[in-house]
């Protein structure tokens, strides 16, 4: 039992165990079978045909937009998923700033979007459903398991935006860099500023110096 109890504790402080109970990977995890789910559903008994026709109809409601929405989301869904749970392997060796913060913002515009199509998935497969007025001898199962997935897709999205977001503003900004003509023209600017505004503090006009060089050209000429 000490030995049993000896190996979870050296499992519990492995590294990995740490990256898997975190939550953003635990929510993009949950997010990514759900899709899968989804997709599998409609892809294996989605399509059903009557008992008078060998000719295949979605099963819900007969609208093959429904199925075809479900499919491409999920399965855009889980390769978004696979994409990000790659990134959030390699996080701690990526050092471009750049590169990092790009990540975020991508993360978070993707959560937002995936949330409002699930969203807008979840009440047009429900609705569809609603309307069947067929009875399949399949399919019933898979049409239920699509809808209930697809609404428990959204809080996993939220959650991952709002995870998100949390990072991007814990992130520092991306330092702006001014370009070369940026800076040429903040010089000229500035230094066309001083020139003016240098004060006349030592009593000279500013034609004094056009006399001395005509006296000087005048005395080397004697010369």
């Amino acid at each position: 039992m000490r030995k049993a109890v000896s190996i979870l504790q050296e499992l519990s402080d492995h590294d990995w165990v740490h990256f898997l109970l975190r939550p953003q990977i635990i929510a993009r995890t949950l997010a990514g079978v759900f899709s899968l789910i989804i997709f599998v559903s409609l892809v294996a008994e989605g399509y059903q045909n009557l008992t008078t026709s060998s000719e295949l109809h979605c099963i819900l409601n007969d609208n093959g937009a429904a199925c075809s929405y479900g499919i491409t989301v999920g399965v855009l869904s889980f390769l978004q998923c696979l994409l990000f749970l790659g990134f959030d392997v390699y996080e701690a060796s990526i050092t471009v700033h750049k590169f990092k913060y790009a990540i975020l913002v991508l993360d978070l515009t993707f959560s937002i979007i995936w949330t409002c199509l699930w969203f807008v998935g979840f009440c047009f497969l429900a609705n569809q459903w609603n309307r069947e007025i067929h009875h399949y001898l399949l399919g019933t199962s898979a049409a239920r398991a699509s809808i209930a997935f697809a609404f428990l897709s959204i809080p996993c999205w939220v959650y991952l935006a709002y995870l998100a977001l949390k990072n991007l503003w814990a992130e520092p900004p991306v330092p702006y860099k001014r370009t070369l003509d940026e800076g040429s023209v903040a010089l000229t600017t500035l230094s066309s500023t001083t020139t003016t505004s240098l004060p006349n503090n030592m009593g000279y006009s500013e034609n004094a110096g056009i006399p001395c060089v005509f006296e000087h050209i005048r005395k080397t000429a004697t010369f």
